[in-house]
């Protein structure tokens, strides 16, 4: 089973990803995340059913609460249409949370339309390199669009709208009208996916299950929310959802009711959507990667074990030379979509 132990390091955005964002359009005003640490006083925030989330509510001071609600609007009005300020005319800051476990320690504002009370939830954290790279692989990459804003040294996302993993497997697993096919497929195809751009972590709590009804039956996607662990860890184990005894679950529907063929098959039209995508991103991608491997973004014996590893997996002796782990996803990548 795969197990991450110590807590990873931050990375700063350095001169080559500051170009890339600004040529992106990823920068734009916010709000400095040591503004809020400001507040006064935090208390542990609880869901319905009485459990600790181990979120925290916290307050600020009078003198201060008008200022920063306002700059939050601003942020949000940044995020989500440009600028446009007419679009926070009817918003209101409901709620702020911080999670104190988190590597970048983020803070979430419940933002609500006072005409509907219709409320959305975005995030405001510390910027890290890596994450941002796991952002941007995951736009390019995947089939979801990731909108998110840097600002300095700060990291602005939108909010990932889907049951968590964990709760999903408690409360649907064994749902009668689940469709239990098209979820395996889809933990075939996530599974593949973040090995592809090695994306690690992918533990319950750290993805999202979207249930769409159709007409005639249900979809599922399954999404990333964490994307603190890109290409970080040493082991290869890390980079596959399936090694992480909370997924157990997936695993073990998938082993029950499909055949090694047909997860193959899976992974393959996976492998080729990427390819697709990649593809129609190519300078994008290029642009990309000559930032993220103008700086390790892992310590060097993790990425000398990572790239031992990947040299046996794919009997390739070049992951062995490479020197960030910039270079060892971008190998991993044309390696699996050209094979």
């Amino acid at each position: 089973m795969a197990l991450i132990t110590k807590k990873k390091l931050l990375y700063p955005i350095n001169a080559p990803l500051r170009s890339y964002l600004a040529d992106h359009e990823r920068n734009a005003d916010a709000i400095d995340y040591e503004e809020l640490t400001r507040y006064t006083s935090a208390i542990a925030l609880y869901d319905s059913h009485g459990t600790d989330t181990l979120w925290e509510t916290v307050l600020f001071a009078p003198s201060d609460m008008e200022s920063v609600h306002l700059q939050l609007k601003m942020v949000y009005s940044n995020l989500k249409s440009s600028g446009r300020v007419e679009v926070i005319d009817h918003l209101f800051i409901d709620r702020i949370d911080i999670c104190p476990f988190g590597n970048t320690k983020p803070f979430r504002v419940r933002i609500v339309n006072r005409i509907n009370d219709n409320f959305d939830y975005f995030y405001i954290k510390r910027a890290d390199a890596s994450r941002i790279y796991g952002l941007e692989l995951e736009n390019l990459l995947s089939p979801n669009s990731i909108n998110y804003i840097v600002h300095k040294n700060t990291l602005v996302e939108e909010h990932i709208a889907g049951v968590p993993g964990d709760q999903f497997m408690k409360r649907h697993i064994d749902d009668e009208f689940l469709n239990r096919v098209r979820l395996s497929k889809e933990f075939v195809k996530f599974n593949e996916r973040c090995f592809v751009r090695l994306l690690g972590d992918m533990h319950s709590s750290n993805f999202v299950v979207d249930v769409t009804p159709d007409f005639e039956d249900t979809h599922y996607r399954i999404r990333a929310i964490d994307f603190d662990q890109q290409s970080y860890e040493a082991r290869k184990a890390v980079y596959f959802p399936q090694f992480f005894k909370q997924n157990l679950p997936f695993v073990e529907m998938g082993m029950e009711i499909m055949t090694p063929e047909s997860m193959a098959q899976y992974q393959l039209e996976e492998r080729s959507l990427i390819l697709n995508r990649s593809i129609s991103a190519k300078h994008t991608l290029n642009h990309l990667f000559e930032a993220m491997c103008s700086q390790p973004l892992s310590l060097e014996k993790n990425i000398i074990q990572l790239g031992k590893e990947l040299a046996e997996h794919h009997q390739n002796q070049a992951f062995k030379h490479c020197t960030s782990m910039g270079e060892l996803v971008k190998l991993n990548l044309n390696t699996l979509l050209n094979s």
